[in-house]
């Protein structure tokens, strides 16, 4: 079996999360809701209609829900052509590539969003598949994406590996049985990471890629702190 190394994009791979808070509350701001943008952050990583129900209540109006997703939407689209990679994304990429593993990203974006962050981070050589919120019945922090993700490389959970920002992440990628890196960068805290299964935490991808060799990646399981 392959070894897979399973990558979130928002706030992982690309700097996006407060783009994305910033919209939600914009979205969120026009229908009338007072939602506040420290309670959206850390919703960040939730497909869209979990996303929703997290912040606005189970008993929520989910007829609202389709103009809210599409007032985000389209105010996020409009930062599409300028999102910010983060640094040493593309090459942590490619040098997973280049040693063996088979990159998969596993993400909550739907398609038309996931085409805009594949152009940001422009690693595409790299990049053996990718499994977005249209492809499973269930998101974060459900495990179906990560094993949607593992069979996509033809990958077993034991000896996988899952990069990733939210809590929602270490959370699917521990319920599927994979080992968990979480990044700060998408602005969680490290207590919060490593409470969700988080097995080393690095500060973003170029800190994850120059100790590689000491990472869950490298065989060690050792942990940055």
């Amino acid at each position: 079996m392959n070894r897979a190394a399973l990558f979130d994009v928002d706030g992982t791979l690309v700097d996006t999360n407060h783009l994305h808070v910033t919209t939600w509350w914009e979205a969120f701001r026009q229908a009338g809701h007072d939602v506040a943008m420290h309670d959206i952050h850390r919703a960040i990583g939730l497909p869209g209609e979990d996303l929703l129900a997290h912040l606005l209540g189970e008993d929520h109006d989910v007829d609202e829900d389709d103009a809210l997703s599409a007032a985000h939407d389209t105010l996020y689209g409009t930062y599409f052509d300028r999102l910010p990679p983060l640094e040493a994304a593309a090459d942590l990429l490619r040098e997973l590539d280049r040693r063996g593993w088979s990159v998969v990203l596993v993400t909550s974006a739907r398609h038309a969003e996931l085409d805009a962050l594949l152009r940001a981070v422009d690693a595409d050589e790299a990049v053996t598949a990718t499994a977005s919120a249209d492809d499973v019945e269930q998101g974060k922090p459900a495990p179906d994406p990560v094993h949607h993700a593992l069979g996509l490389a033809d990958a077993s959970a034991r000896g996988s590996v899952l990069v990733g920002d939210t809590v929602w992440d270490m959370r699917a990628g521990s319920s599927a049985g994979v080992t968990c890196v979480g990044l700060l960068c998408g602005g969680t805290a490290r207590a919060d990471l490593d409470d969700a299964g988080a097995r080393a935490v690095y500060q973003h991808p170029a800190d994850l890629l120059a100790h590689l060799d000491d990472s869950p990646f490298g065989g060690t399981g050792g942990r940055r702190t």
